[in-house]
């Protein structure tokens, strides 16, 4: 995994997949996914091990419990998508052109947000960007940053009554 994140290695790139492709399959299949949804996870699991090969540490996790995380997290995105019902109708043509005060308020509003974000202590404010900007649960942040995950939920619940006191 190191020469993958650090050299973009092919050769090691398909030693791990040769590895975990199969593991990864039985895994989500053992889960209850069928072997269709659970064939297109691996693959999808794989190609992201590819691409954020960079955000791997092993300080934080073992490389199997990074893949087995992502491939968790593939089949929570599968079945919450298999479950949303498709809209009957799709609204064609432009949108309609936004009133300028509500975009001068958008505006307004997203610069006290970023204010607000910047007065967060760092702790915090390194979570809250996890949890939201990069779209990570509170038990990847975990893995990734070594820290239990009470203290994970702790310090985003206070950040969270910190920004919603300064956004009032």
């Amino acid at each position: 995994m190191i020469r993958v994140r650090d050299h973009q290695d092919k050769a090691a790139f398909a030693a791990l997949f040769r590895h975990f492709a199969p593991r990864v399959k039985g895994f989500l299949m053992k889960s209850g996914a069928g072997a269709t949804l659970a064939e297109e996870c691996a693959q999808d699991v794989m190609a992201t091990l590819w691409q954020k090969a960079h955000l791997f540490d092993p300080a934080r996790a073992s490389v199997a419990t990074w893949v087995f995380t992502i491939a968790r997290n593939r089949r929570i995105d599968a079945l919450r998508k298999a479950r949303r019902p498709e809209p009957e109708e799709l609204d064609w043509g432009p949108e309609p052109e936004p009133d300028q005060a509500e975009v001068m308020e958008t505006q307004e509003e997203t610069e006290r947000l970023g204010r607000a974000l910047a007065g967060l202590p760092e702790r915090q404010r390194s979570l809250i960007e996890r949890a939201f900007y990069g779209e990570l649960s509170h038990s990847e942040i975990a893995a990734e940053t070594g820290l239990p995950l009470g203290t994970i939920k702790s310090r985003i619940r206070l950040a969270l009554d910190k920004l919603r006191h300064e956004m009032m």
